[in-house]
């Protein structure tokens, strides 16, 4: 077996839980604003943010949830998210959380499968939260804002409630679905503490940041990334209910952003929106992307742009889920970077299985502290995706050189297979979104008789944007023979979860209803 092991000295195991850590943290630092929603300007302290949190706990507690419970959360950005959040955990309970934008049925399926009691949402998507709950466990729903949950908060827990920091399931995110369905992703306690004290560690966060936080909380990213990271590590959140352009440089400039967290969707906005020159971001020191990978014209033309360093780092949500990061002081445009504490990693032959040595390409298989205790409900994919030692399958292509640098060249399900030749379609969309007028592109393989898949691609551009010709010429120009596209498709965007990956199966579904 050939393991690569991360330069950096472990982080300690803490026999603490999530909220907990994040208390040692605001109890050092009272007064300072750790949350603002940014619509309103509405802020909140961090003794304030602790009294909130332990008094929905003591409501919850009164009102009989406990240890075993699953809560949902259907909610935007807002302070008021963190504060159900860790009120729900530290009242020994599980949270699982959902994407505002889902439809009845969506909600119903994962209120459903995660077993959940009740529900906390907003005023804005109450209609769809009432029309999902029918016929599931949830038997209350609290709506932030409204009597139903300010009546909620009761006398003040004043100390976490016993749980099993190791085998506890403490956050149930749902897995993006980019190459199936939705999957519960089992994460406890300790799951989630290490890979907070994991990043700050490898993403060099220093006390006193602040950043406007558009990336969804009830993603993993901006859940443990995010979030708790910022809470934990001294710093502060100005909370963003939906990707705005302007309101996020603005938030960067007002608040001297040290820091962006972003996914490929927005680097390209920075790099190429005209806006980006109206704001001062001259305190902008690191733009970190992650959730979909990163071509390095991209990332380059970011960081001439901004005049900053733009990096990539690399995880899941079954890896609550920080893997990898680009190292500080260092810069290496279209790497993932160098595995975080206590994080081993493998390059694993996809036909032969067998372990590769450096700079070998093949399937990214991880093992730590991070990995998580299973999938919900799903012991066959739980069975697929870790081994009986530990170590998570990450679908992912990738390859590790002698320095320790990763970088992952595509997702195993992704692969185009064109006549026996494997083709990865996120190095044909970094060449697309590289060409000038090009702002967003996808490519999928098109099942074909002769050749098994050509590769298609569906792009947005802009009106003086390249012409087919020109795409074609380019590409001939700079990628082998079996990497050439056998189609373009203009669109007006590209699918993509909240986190920013493309939803490639919703391209492969037109191309199925097209063909019939």
């Amino acid at each position: 077996m050939h393991v690569f092991n991360s330069i950096y000295p472990d982080v300690p195991l803490r026999d603490v839980t999530m909220t907990e850590q994040v208390f040692e943290s605001l109890r050092k630092r009272p007064d300072d604003i750790v949350l603002t929603d940014g619509p309103s300007g509405k802020s909140m302290t961090a003794a304030a943010f602790i009294d909130q949190v332990q008094r929905l706990a003591g409501g919850l507690a009164q009102q009989g949830f406990g240890k075993g419970d699953v809560l949902a959360i259907l909610a935007p950005n807002m302070p008021d998210f963190c504060v159900v959040f860790h009120a729900i955990t530290y009242a020994g309970g599980t949270i699982t959380t959902l994407n505002p934008s889902y439809t009845a049925p969506e909600i119903t399926h994962q209120l459903k499968d995660s077993g959940a009691k009740a529900l906390f949402t907003v005023p804005a998507l109450c209609n769809a939260a009432e029309a999902a709950i029918s016929g599931t466990s949830v038997e209350d729903l609290f709506v932030v804002g409204e009597d139903s949950y300010t009546d909620l908060f009761g006398t003040a827990l004043t100390a976490q409630i016993s749980v099993d920091l190791d085998h506890d399931t403490v956050v149930l995110p749902y897995s993006s679905g980019t190459t199936g369905l939705p999957k519960g992703v089992m994460l406890s306690h300790r799951n989630m503490v290490v890979n907070v004290d994991q990043s700050i560690s490898a993403l060099d966060f220093q006390p006193g940041e602040v950043t406007a936080a558009f990336l969804p909380f009830f993603h993993i990213y901006g859940l443990n990334v995010l979030m708790n990271t910022h809470l934990t590590g001294g710093g502060g959140l100005v909370t963003m209910p939906r990707f705005d352009l302007e309101m996020f440089l603005r938030i960067s400039q007002d608040h001297k952003a040290r820091r962006m967290w972003i996914a490929p969707p927005v680097a390209l906005a920075l790099a190429k929106h005209p806006m980006v020159d109206d704001y001062d971001l001259s305190a902008l020191e690191l733009v970190f992307c992650a959730a979909a990978p990163l071509g390095a014209a991209l990332s380059e033309a970011v960081a001439d742009r901004l005049k900053c360093r733009c990096v990539q780092g690399y995880g899941m949500t079954e890896l609550a889920p920080v893997s990898h990061a680009v190292p500080v002081g260092t810069t290496r445009h279209g790497a993932a970077g160098i595995s975080a504490p206590n994080t081993l990693c493998r390059i694993v032959d996809i036909e032969t299985g067998d372990d590769l040595g450096a700079d070998g390409e093949g399937e990214l298989w991880i093992k730590g502290p991070q990995v998580m205790l299973g999938y919900l409900n799903n012991p066959t994919s739980t069975a697929e995706t870790i081994t009986q030692d530990g170590w998570l399958r990450t679908g992912d292509i990738a390859k590790i050189g002698a320095d320790g640098f990763m970088t992952i060249t595509d997702r195993l399900k992704e692969l185009i297979k064109y006549k026996g030749f494997q083709v990865a379609p996120a190095e044909l969309e970094a060449v697309l979104v590289g060409m000038d007028g090009v702002t967003d592109a996808a490519v999928i393989g098109s099942p074909d008789p002769e050749a098994g898949e050509l590769p298609i691609a569906y792009i947005v551009a802009t009106e003086d944007g390249p012409s087919d010709a020109a795409i074609r010429a380019h590409f001939s120009d700079n990628l082998a023979s079996y990497k050439q596209l056998h189609r373009i498709e203009r669109v007006s965007e590209i699918p993509k979860s909240a986190s920013g990956k493309i939803l490639r199966r919703l391209l492969r579904d037109q191309l199925v209803q097209q063909s019939h």
